[in-house]
């Protein structure tokens, strides 16, 4: 609900999910093109071609044009399919691209069922969200569990219920940065302390500690029991 507020509905949601498949197919596309159907000594007058004098002492470098550089298609094929490796990199891109087009499908049947939620529940037309703040989507997420009683463990909900569901995952990173159980503090040679956390680490620290399949919570917000035991903390960080 916070994060369908916050990315604006959706539209918007679908859109960017969509454009996101579309930047990857062009992204390897283009990669792929710019290995494979490009002629470098053409495109940098190395290699007199087509408008250049072949008996020149020199080639002629301002009469090179990007056509004479671009490969025809039946070559660039060629190319493609005499290289075992940039086959097997478009196969690996295929198949993470039709994981992420599953993924994507997944999610927008969860966007609209929570654009009906908007809609039906909450009273928030999809073409008023945006005039509406976070704190007013709360006030009425909050009335509406007085009456319909969405949440099951808890009869009331408060806005501290609400901001610990959604900062969930920063409420464990945080303390746990402060009191450095996780390695993002170093100590170089003349530099002295510094702290490196780039994406990738905290991807697998996420993949690890939160969502991962031996991670310590059952889903996106909740412990695992065993994880509430004081007496199988020992096995359980044996495990981690």
């Amino acid at each position: 609900i916070y994060h369908f507020h916050q990315k604006n509905g959706f539209a918007c949601m679908m859109l960017s999910d969509i454009f996101e498949l579309v930047q990857f197919l062009f992204v390897v596309t283009f990669t792929t093109f710019l290995l494979c159907c490009v002629e470098y000594d053409v495109l940098f007058a190395n290699r007199p071609l087509n408008h250049s004098h072949a008996g020149a002492a020199a080639p002629d470098r301002s009469k090179v044009t990007l056509p004479d550089a671009v490969l025809p298609a039946p070559q660039c094929a060629q190319r493609i399919r005499a290289s075992g490796w940039i086959i097997f990199l478009l196969v690996m891109a295929a198949v993470f691209w039709l994981y992420r087009l599953v993924k994507v499908l997944c999610s927008l049947l969860s966007y609209w069922e929570i654009r009906t939620f908007y809609i039906k529940a909450l009273n928030i037309p999809s073409e008023e969200l945006c005039n509406y703040s976070w704190q007013e989507v709360q006030a009425r997420l909050i009335s509406l569990q007085r009456r319909q009683q969405m949440c099951v463990h808890k009869r009331e909900l408060t806005e501290l219920d609400i901001y610990h569901r959604i900062l969930r995952f920063k409420n464990y990173t945080v303390p746990m940065i402060n009191k450095s159980l996780l390695p993002v503090r170093f100590r170089l040679p003349l530099l002295g302390p510094v702290v490196f956390l780039t994406q990738g680490l905290k991807y697998n620290l996420e993949l690890l500690l939160f969502w991962g399949p031996g991670s310590l919570f059952q889903n996106k917000w909740s412990l695992r029991p065993q994880c509430k035991r004081a007496g199988a903390r020992r096995e359980l960080a044996r495990r981690l």
